[in-house]
């Protein structure tokens, strides 16, 4: 059995750790020069604030609504992420850190008799010990606990923060709820093409009929998919080297991103996990690269990939250094390619020592 812990609006719950009486109010994080929105507390959702939106365009809003407004604080959500971490471990060995505020967890060797009960312990350990909102899924696969775990966030107050995928019955059910672009995996231009094709929800995915196809425009990725969705357990969790010679953390954008803000976020966020990966394998870096993608069957250009590289002066594993490193690598990137849209991002670091 597989579980996503997935913290709750994870940037604006770090900030309420430490301000109390902000819960229950609206609270939205800026990206590091206050320019977009990042994050957003649930009651902010509620009076209208958009997920990126610049703050200037909706400073009348924030105002009218009382919402409180804080800067980013990477060095502090990658503290606290560490803190969710550890206090996950507790409850099995398997642990594969996925992001900042995201982890799967495997249970295969230990004896559980109630999941969803074993889930609520997790949970409540978590909102004690660390103060941070999570929400659990459990099943039979990492591609189905994921579903479930958007089951467990969407209806809090019927499932208390954990669903449990524990039968054909339920399974079902979830899928047919499961929208196809709410799937894991699932981009935005695979999407599209999935519309087109009368594939609306993840039920429909998985159908005998859809299988050739999913072969020609998916290929091995995407029959894995549907492997798991049909509750196969093909994607296990990610192998921990004894010693990594470096570390990756990359992710495709469901759009495509032009907006510095928005991309120095993602970078912020990429460069802190890796951090969190180093210390967590006792090692420091001395070299972080930065790169990004365009998407070649979107645009007429004749350069697709953009890198480039700062060697420290001295090996590091804070988050604030690196995070702060990558930033000044993507803002030379960036500067004379203003207008370029790029479909992914990524943080690497190498020349690790002890």
């Amino acid at each position: 059995m597989y579980a996503l812990v997935d913290c709750n609006n994870f940037y604006a719950s770090c900030e309420r750790v430490f301000q109390p009486k902000l819960n229950g109010k609206p609270v939205v994080i800026l990206s590091n020069n206050d320019g977009c929105v990042i994050s957003r507390s649930n009651e902010a959702k509620t009076v209208g604030i958009p997920m990126g939106a610049p703050a200037f365009q909706i400073k009348d809003l924030i105002r009218e609504k009382n919402v409180h407004v804080f800067s980013s604080n990477y060095a502090l959500y990658g503290d606290l992420s560490n803190r969710v971490m550890r206090i996950l471990g507790q409850f099995t060995p398997n642990l594969e850190i996925y992001s900042i505020d995201e982890a799967f967890l495997n249970f295969d060797g230990l004896t559980i008799s109630d999941y969803h009960n074993y889930g609520v312990q997790m949970k409540t350990r978590v909102q004690k010990w660390v103060g941070i909102p999570v929400c659990i899924g459990f099943a039979e696969t990492k591609a189905l606990s994921k579903v479930a775990n958007k089951i467990a966030k969407k209806f809090q107050d019927r499932t208390k923060g954990v669903y449990v995928i524990d039968s054909e019955e339920k399974r079902i059910k979830a899928l047919k709820w499961t929208k196809i672009e709410d799937v894991w995996g699932i981009g935005y231009r695979m999407n599209k093409k999935m519309k087109l094709k009368n594939i609306k929800t993840a039920l429909d995915f998985i159908q005998p009929q859809h299988e050739a196809w999913i072969r020609r425009e998916m290929g091995i990725v995407g029959m894995r998919l549907k492997y798991e969705l049909e509750g196969k357990s093909v994607l296990d969790l990610e192998p921990i080297a004894d010693q990594k010679k470096s570390i990756a953390i990359t992710r495709s954008f469901p759009k495509q991103i032009a907006d510095f803000d928005l991309l120095r976020e993602r970078i912020a966020t990429f460069a802190s996990v890796c951090a969190e990966k180093l210390r967590k394998q006792k090692s420091c870096c001395h070299t972080i690269i930065v790169f990004l993608v365009v998407d070649k069957h979107t645009v007429s250009t004749t350069k697709y990939y953009y890198n480039s590289a700062i060697t420290m002066p001295y090996a590091s594993n804070s988050t604030l250094t690196i995070a702060n490193t990558a930033i000044e690598i993507l803002r030379k990137l960036h500067q004379g390619n203003e207008t370029i849209k790029f479909k992914k991002a990524g943080v690497i670091v190498t020349e690790l020592i002890d």
